[in-house]
C-alpha cells in the first residue's frame, strides 16, 4: 500500500461510509511505515487503531484489551505471529486477520489451523483490507434486532446446542470457544443437518469473498471444529465428510461419554 494510494482511497467518496462510532482494532506488526499507513487509512473510516511493534507486547495487549479485531503480522522478530495467535486462541475468540508477507498457501493453512479468521498477503490494497476487516468483525457480532425475528431461538443436534441470536454454542453443558468463522460454519451445517453442503456453498455463505476451487480453508476449519466437538475423523458423530461432495451434520443418537 503506497502513501498516495492510502491518501487517495481515504479521500474518496467511499470514505463517507465510515462505520458508526470508533471501533477498536489492535495492529501487531513490526513494519512501522505500513502501520502508519494503515492507521491513517482506517481512522477516517471510523477505526481507532492501536499499534504494537513486538509480538510479546502485542500478546499482552490482545489479552488485556477489548478489541473488535486484531490485525496480526506473521513475520516478526522474537515471538512471531503464529505464536501470538496460538496463545490468544487459548483464551479468546476475538477475530484475527493475519497479514502475511509471502502469501504462501502453507502460511495461510498454518494460520487457519491455529484459529485465524482470515489472511491477507501484504500486497493488499487499502480497500481490500477494509473489506476483510469489516467482514471478520461483522461475523463476530450478535444478530441485529431486525435479524433476530428470522433466526431460530435454538438449534439442537444431539448434545450440541446453538443459539444464533447470541452466537453461543454449548456441547454437553460446556461452552464451546469458537472463532467467528468456525461458528458460522457450524451454524450453517447445523441448520442444514442431514443434508450435504459443498465446500463452495460453505465458502460462499461464510467468507464474504471469492475463493478459487482449490481453497483448503473449509477443510482446515472442519478439522478444528471436530477437535472442539470431540469428533473422531474416522468415525465422526457430528461432522461427516461426503467424498467428492462436501460435509454434512449428522444426527447423533448415543450420548457423549
Amino acid at each position: 500500500m503506497s502513501p498516495n494510494e492510502a491518501m487517495t482511497a481515504a479521500q474518496s467518496p467511499s470514505a463517507g461510509n465510515a462505520l458508526a462510532g470508533p471501533i477498536r482494532v489492535l495492529l501487531i506488526d513490526d513494519d512501522r511505515k505500513l502501520c502508519r499507513l494503515i492507521q491513517d487509512y482506517l481512522k477516517p473510516m471510523g477505526y481507532d487503531v492501536t499499534v504494537i511493534h513486538e509480538g510479546s507486547a502485542g500478546l499482552t495487549s490482545a489479552l488485556e484489551g477489548a478489541w473488535a479485531a486484531i490485525l496480526l503480522d506473521v513475520m516478526m522478530p522474537g515471538m512471531d505471529g503464529f505464536e501470538v495467535l496460538r496463545l490468544v486462541r487459548a483464551k479468546s475468540s476475538v477475530p484475527v486477520l493475519m497479514l502475511t508477507a509471502r502469501g504462501d498457501e502453507a502460511d495461510r493453512i498454518v494460520g487457519l489451523e491455529m484459529g485465524a479468521d482470515d489472511y491477507l498477503p501484504k500486497t493488499f490494497s487499502p480497500r481490500e483490507l477494509l473489506a476483510r476487516l469489516r467482514a471478520v468483525i461483522r461475523r463476530s457480532q450478535p444478530a441485529r434486532h431486525s435479524e433476530q425475528a428470522v433466526l431460530p431461538d435454538e438449534i439442537v443436534v444431539g448434545q450440541l446446542r446453538l443459539q444464533p441470536a447470541s452466537r453461543t454454542a454449548v456441547l454437553a453443558d460446556a461452552p464451546l470457544l469458537l472463532t467467528p468463522v468456525e461458528y458460522d460454519l457450524l451454524l450453517s451445517l447445523a441448520k442444514a443437518r442431514g443434508r450435504v453442503k459443498s465446500r463452495e456453498q460453505l465458502l460462499e455463505e461464510i467468507r464474504d469473498r471469492n475463493y478459487d476451487v482449490f481453497d483448503r480453508s473449509i477443510d482446515v476449519h472442519i478439522s478444528a471444529l471436530r477437535r472442539k466437538l470431540g469428533d473422531d475423523p474416522k468415525a465422526p458423530r457430528y461432522l461427516r465428510t461426503v467424498r467428492s461432495a462436501g460435509y454434512l451434520m449428522s444426527h447423533p443418537e448415543a450420548p457423549l461419554p
